[in-house]
């Protein structure tokens, strides 16, 4: 059975940076696209950025230029580098996995593919 595991996830102010790994077990991932959700109280998950099996990387709109998506296929482990945090990034932050062929953020529903258990985030202001 595949199974994602984030960790990572911390209170930071506004302005900081965290580091958010997850680590995937059961099965070996390096063909899949693989992503970073989000989901904060009240509001439906959102992507915020994937990659895909030959390196392609998107990213939403919100987040460009702070947040820094990377794999590492023999380790089976995906991280996200988030940098110049700000209050509006507080969320729950989820690892995913997808067989899809089109690994764009934005065309990824987030109701599709597997889904880790999530690792909080809180930015202060």
């Amino acid at each position: 059975q595949v199974q994602l595991q984030e960790s990572g996830g911390d209170s930071v102010q506004s302005g900081g940076s965290l580091t958010l790994s997850c680590a995937a077990s059961g099965y070996s991932l390096s063909s899949y696209c693989m992503g970073w959700f989000r989901q904060a109280p009240g509001n439906v998950r959102e992507g915020v950025a994937a990659i895909g099996s030959d390196g392609s990387i998107s990213y939403a709109d919100s987040v460009k230029g702070r947040f820094t998506i990377s794999r590492d296929k023999s380790k089976n482990t995906l991280s996200l580098q988030m940098n110049s945090l700000k209050p509006e990034d507080t969320a729950m932050y989820y690892c995913a996995a997808d067989s899809r062929w089109d690994c764009y953020i934005g065309a990824w529903p987030p109701q599709f593919g597997l889904f880790g258990q999530g690792t909080q985030v809180t930015v202060s202001s």
